[in-house]
This record gives structure tokens, C-alpha cells and sequence, in this order.
């Protein structure tokens, strides 16, 4: 039942998991391809908060971009499991902030749209908070049970996938500053129409609206409709109305052109022009970059060569419009504009924009304008007429789309790399090619349990088991002193091979109550577990004293199978690799190349032994390929292939098989299921699985 429900617990976690990644990649692209545009909105949420950043566009592009990138690769660290703890605890972090102040925005109104997703999906406030308290709350599930979610890449090529997201992500962003967005969510985009997006159809459904009276009687006040309005004797008090059902709303409703004058409107003048006319759009003239005066130059003398208009749009006033027409000697006609309608038609100053009869051909932003090498026919002829169409889903979809690509190489490259060491390594020893497969094990620690007599029955329960149905791994039972001498008379060694639970960091002497080494390889033992985590939280053992109990094991020809792990302070500080490399350094380390061959380790997390809790499949495997890759640097990569690494941590029938499936775990050191006969059967036979 407890495997059952941490089962379902885990598929929730994954769910979640997924849900925030899914959206946080979606909204950190969608963001990083407008980040200007994701400027002037964290712009329009610092002024609420009374902080004006209006008028400084480098500062609020960088926070945009920054946002950006930091959702992306949030989402990239929760889908493939990346540092899952100090993920799911700055997700938490991030949804709690963009909860409260989602909460406030919904309260206020302060701010119309969210711009959670940018341009790319625009979210009432109401509807923004419902949407953050769900995320809210998946997080919560994440940060409680974050080694639930899958880890779908190791660490060896961890850094490799951060790296790449890092840059992809960098790269879309940089090259919209640069250029224009690469997908335009916005009305004002390559292929539109505006006459058609700014229309009503005749039969468009008109939004309702539902006003209530505040009334008062006998001192007494009640809200009324129109519906039920009482009698002349209630006195009016105050009234409300709100909009129940919204109506059609066109795609563009703010595109008014004037003259510079501010007192004509020639919308219709510049929208129905049926010749090709070029838009320069200067969102504020003063801010505008003169380093592209040229390539308007050049613009302007292809126009009149070849009878196109040229309008100029802007906010600016028409001082500044009068000295930028001054100092480049070309004369423009300039309409007048909102400079919000200007900074969405194009995020760029200046910008350009080519229509004909309303349609949208193409844009180009200011590093991006065409020069004279570009203008040297009529533009029926030329390819810059037309401009690439990008937006909707298909080509939101299709750049995410491209970044998955090189990741799904890369998970499937780690996957064909695990699978290899499934299979062994081929080392090269006197010019022949052999194959080496390291010993797969299934070691039962009894502890302090069982009296002599039950401990015998025990093991001779076991002995007949294994000679019945022979295992296919290696078997050991490390017994308490007092059951060593009469479970080897009992043991078929070829079968079941007898180990100790400890031995002295003394040879011999007066120590009471100690058992050496000696004493332990005489009965008949022929392995002994060093480094057990209730030895050295129980009994003080330290490196130093492990360090002596290895050698003098190895002096009398014992087997030992050390024992390394961390506590769950340790884990989730991160700091589970420094923990057990210090372990390793400082007991076993010192042994020479052919001392190893009789090393054994174990990795058993304190936090999961006795406990009930297991360590996932992923954990123990990117914990025991770490630690094969340490004695590889300690010794070498053949060494390192040939070490047999045990999990020990709650291992038991029911998760065996899906621990011992992964490459580097080559078995377990079980302890509380090796007490009866059953569980043990079922976790050797794991290895049949």
C-alpha cells in the first residue's frame, strides 16, 4: 500500500513538474522574442510600484531579458531534472511573488494585461491569478517530493544542456533587440490587414452591461436591478454598472493618424493608399538612432525615383520633427501618432514599414534597413517586398522546436552511453581485446538481530533457497560475531558466501569486548562491512579509525565493503558529492591499485536507511556513476569499470528490480528486508528480472 501511494505520489510530482516546465519554456521564449516589449511592460508594473523606469529603455530591455532567460531555463531545469531541489525551491519562489502580485493586479486593474506570455497570449488579470495559484500549487508538490520528478539527463552532460539553453535562449533575445522579433504576436504584423483587422461586421455582438441601484428606505439600503426597481417611496442612493458579457472586439482599435498639427485624421488617407508607401516610424525622434541617416537617404532617393511615398510617423513634437528634417535635408511629410500605437507597430526607432492598400509587406527594423545594393528596381521585382510571416502557434511552436532537437540528441547520446556500461567495458591488456563485467552482489546485513538459533535457522532457510533456485549474482550474509562460526558450518559457500558486520581498528590486545579481523577471516567470513553509518554516528568511528579497519581486514585476506553516504541536512544542501568523496579520501583512497580489487563499495543515504523512504532509481544511479568516476580519477577508468558499487537504503522486493536496472548499481546492502527468507528471494531474483 505505502509502495502504491508513493507511486501516485511520484506520477502527481511528474504531472507538475511537466505543467510548470511546459509553461515556463513557453513563457520565457514568448518573452525573449519581444524584449523590448517585455520591457515597456515591467516598465508599466515599476511605475505602479512607484518606481519610474520609463524613459530608461536599455535598463527595463536588460530586466526583460533577464526574466526571460530565467523562466526558459527554469522550465529547461524542471523537464529534464536538473538540480531538482534548488529548482523546485526557486520555482516556489518565483510563483509566490508573481502570486501576490498577480493578486494585487487583479484587485486594482492597475495593469490591463499580465504579460505572462508576452504578445503571444493576453490573459485578463482574473484570469492571470487563477492561472498563477495553480502553478502555485504544483510547485508546492514539486518542492515537497522533488526527487519524485524524472531526471532524464546525468550529470556528465548536465552542464552541456544548462550551456545550451543559456545560449539559445541569449540568442533569441539578443537577436530581436537587434533585428525585429522573430515571431510578431503583435496586430501590427507581416501580412495584415489593418482595414479588415480594424473593422466591425455588421452582425458583431455588442457587449452587455448590467447596472444596480443602491437604494434606501426607512434606513434601511438594498441593491436593486433595473428588472426589480421598487416604488417612488425608496430614495436613490448610487449606481453601478459593470460589464457582464464582452462583445466583438476588432484586432486593431488604436490606429488613428494625424497631421503634425494633431487636428486632421488621415487614418484613411494613409491606410487606402493603393501605391506601395513606405511607414518611417520614429516612436520619439529625440531617442532615435542617427546612426542609419544614410541608409533613409538612400531609402528617400529610391522613392522618388521610382514614385513610392514615403510617410514619416511619430509622438515627437513638430521642433523636433522640423531639426531632424533640417540637419538630413530630405523632406518628409510627418503625420502625428501615439507613441505606444508606434512602439507596436514596429520595436524599433526608427522602424520601417512598407504597405499597399492597408496590407502589411514588410518591416525592418534600424539595423536592418535597405540600402542602395537593395534598392536598385521597382519593388515587383525585388524580394524585399514581401516579408516573412511569422506568428501563431505553427511558428511559435517550430522554434521550440528546433531547440528540443539538439536535447533529444543529447538524452538519447546519455542513454546509448548507460546502456554501454550495461554491457561492460572492452579493455586492452597484452595486445588482446577482453571483456570485463564487474560482480553483481545482493549483501544482507542482519545488524543486531536474531538470537544464535533463530539467526541459524535463518541462514539455513536461505542456503537451501539459493541451492534450490541458483541466483544470478553474488550472495552474502553478514551475520553478528556470535552467529559467524556455526552459520559457516551450515553455509554452502560456493552459493552463499559468510561476511561480518564489523571488525576492530586493533589487531590484538586488550580490548574488551572488540573482535579482529583475524577473529572474523577464522570463523569462516570471508567479507566484512566497514564504514556503516551507525557505526560512525553511534560509535564516533572516523576516517582515521576506518582507514586502520580496512588495513588490517585486507592483512587478513577479508573482503571489505565499504560503506559512504550522506544525511539528509547534507542532501539537501547539495552537498551529497563533497560529503562522499571525503569519506572515500579519507579511508580508501590510500590503497594501492591491487588492494582495490578487494574493495567493495555500498552507498546507502543516512535519510533512507530504516526509514522507509528509498532513494529514486535516478538519485542512487547519478550518485553511484559519481562516485565511479572519482575512483576513476583516483586510479583509472578500468579500475573504475571493474568496482562493484552496491545501493543500500530501504532496497526491498518491490523497487529491486528498477534499482539494479541501472548501469553503475551493481546490487544492494539490504538491511531490514534481509530478515525473512521471502524478501530476500524476491530481491536476488531481481537480477532475473
Amino acid at each position: 500500500m505505502k509502495t502504491k501511494r508513493r507511486n501516485i505520489y511520484g506520477v502527481i510530482t511528474c504531472i507538475c513538474s511537466l505543467l510548470l516546465a511546459a509553461i515556463f519554456v513557453f513563457s520565457g521564449f514568448a518573452k525573449a522574442v519581444d524584449p523590448i516589449g517585455g520591457g515597456i511592460k515591467i516598465g508599466e508594473y515599476l511605475a505602479v510600484a512607484g518606481i519610474n523606469l520609463l524613459g530608461h529603455n536599455s535598463a527595463l530591455v536588460a530586466l526583460s531579458v533577464a526574466e526571460s532567460t530565467v523562466e526558459f531555463l527554469l522550465g529547461v531545469h524542471l523537464l529534464l531534472g536538473i538540480r531538482r531541489k534548488i529548482t523546485s525551491v526557486a520555482t516556489l519562489l518565483l510563483m509566490v511573488f508573481m502570486t501576490a502580485v498577480t493578486a494585487y493586479m487583479a484587485h486594482t486593474n492597475a495593469v490591463s494585461d499580465c504579460g505572462c506570455f508576452g504578445e503571444a497570449v493576453h490573459l485578463s488579470n482574473e484570469a492571470t491569478f487563477v492561472k498563477n495559484i495553480i502553478l502555485l500549487a504544483a510547485s508546492v508538490v514539486v518542492v515537497v517530493c522533488p526527487t519524485r520528478y524524472k531526471i532524464f539527463i546525468r550529470k556528465d552532460y548536465r552542464w552541456l544542456a544548462q550551456l545550451y539553453s543559456l545560449l539559445f535562449i541569449l540568442t533569441v533575445s539578443l537577436y530581436s533587440i537587434h533585428y525585429l522579433p522573430i515571431v510578431d504576436y503583435r496586430p501590427y504584423r507581416v501580412g495584415q490587414n489593418i482595414p479588415e483587422a480594424m473593422n466591425v461586421p455588421d452582425d458583431a455582438p455588442a457587449p452587455v452591461f448590467e447596472t444596480t441601484y443602491l437604494l434606501e428606505k426607512d434606513g434601511k439600503r438594498k441593491t436593486f436591478k433595473l428588472d426589480n426597481y421598487p416604488d417612488s417611496t425608496w430614495k436613490f442612493v448610487d449606481s453601478k454598472t459593470r460589464m457582464i458579457k464582452a462583445g466583438y472586439t476588432p484586432e486593431i482599435t488604436d490606429f488613428a493618424i494625424f497631421t503634425e498639427s494633431g487636428k486632421d485624421d488621415v487614418t484613411d488617407k494613409v491606410i487606402h493608399d493603393n501605391n506601395y508607401a513606405f511607414w518611417l516610424v520614429f516612436p520619439r525622434m529625440e531617442n532615435a538612432d542617427n546612426g542609419v541617416i544614410d541608409a533613409i537617404v538612400d531609402l528617400y532617393d529610391y522613392c522618388h525615383r521610382y514614385g513610392y511615398n514615403l510617410y514619416g510617423f511619430t509622438a515627437s513634437d513638430t521642433l523636433d520633427i522640423s531639426k531632424w528634417l533640417h540637419a538630413t535635408g530630405m523632406s518628409i511629410p510627418f503625420y502625428k501618432a501615439d507613441d505606444v500605437l508606434l512602439k507596436t507597430m514596429v520595436r524599433s526607432n526608427p522602424g520601417l514599414i512598407l504597405v499597399k492598400s492597408g496590407v502589411i509587406l514588410n518591416k525592418w527594423g534600424k539595423n536592418s534597413l535597405p540600402d542602395e545594393e537593395q534598392l536598385t528596381s521597382n519593388l515587383e521585382k525585388l524580394s524585399l517586398t514581401y516579408g516573412k510571416k511569422s506568428y501563431g502557434v505553427k511558428d511559435t511552436l517550430k522554434y521550440p522546436a528546433v531547440f528540443f532537437i539538439p536535447l533529444i540528441i543529447l538524452i538519447f547520446a546519455d542513454v546509448l552511453r548507460t546502456k554501454g556500461k550495461e554491457k561492460g567495458r572492452k579493455t586492452k591488456k597484452a595486445g588482446l581485446t577482453k571483456y570485463t563485467m564487474r560482480k553483481k552482489i545482493v549483501a544482507w546485513n542482519w545488524k543486531m538481530n536474531k538470537n544464535l538459533q533463530e539467526g541459524v535457522a535463518l541462514a539455513k532457510e536461505i542456503n537451501e533457497v539459493c541451492k534450490a533456485d541458483k541466483p544470478n549474482c553474488g550472495v552474502i550474509i553478514c551475520t553478528p560475531f556470535i552467529h559467524l562460526a556455526s552459520v559457516a558450518n551450515i553455509l554452502d559457500q560456493n552459493v552463499v558466501t559468510l561476511g561480518a558486520e564489523n571488525c576492530a581498528d586493533k589487531e590484538k590486545g586488550a580490548y574488551t569486548g572488540e573482535v579482529s579481523a583475524e577473529m572474523v577471516k577464522s570463523t569462516g567470513a570471508q567479507y566484512v562491512i566497514l564504514g556503516h553509518s551507525e557505526r560512525r554516528q553511534y560509535y564516533g568511528e572516523t576516517a582515521e579509525i576506518l582507514k586502520e579497519k580496512v588495513q588490517l581486514a585486507l592483512k587478513n585476506g577479508l573482503k571489505v565493503i565499504f560503506c559512504c553516504g550522506e544525511t539528509l541536512d547534507e542532501r539537501k544542501a547539495d552537498k551529497q558529492n563533497e560529503v562522499v568523496k571525503a569519506e572515500l579520501e579519507g579511508s580508501v583512497f590510500n590503497l594501492s591499485k591491487e588492494e582495490w580489487k578487494n574493495i567493495v563499495l555500498a552507498y546507502e543515504p543516512i535519510w533512507a536507511i530504516g526509514t522507509g523512504e528509498t532513494a529514486t532509481a535516478e538519485q542512487a544511479e547519478e550518485m553511484l556513476a559519481y562516485i565511479r568516476s572519482i575512483v576513476a580519477a583516483k586510479y583509472d577508468s578500468a579500475t573504475a569499470d571493474d568496482t562493484t558499487i552496491l545501493y543500500g537504503g530501504s532496497c526491498k522486493p518491490s523497487n529491486a528490480a528498477e534499482l539494479f536496472s541501472k548501469p553503475d548499481i551493481d546490487g544492494g546492502l539490504i538491511g531490514g528486508a534481509s530478515l525473512k527468507a521471502s524478501d530476500f528471494k524476491g530481491i536476488i531474483d531481481a537480477w532475473k528480472k
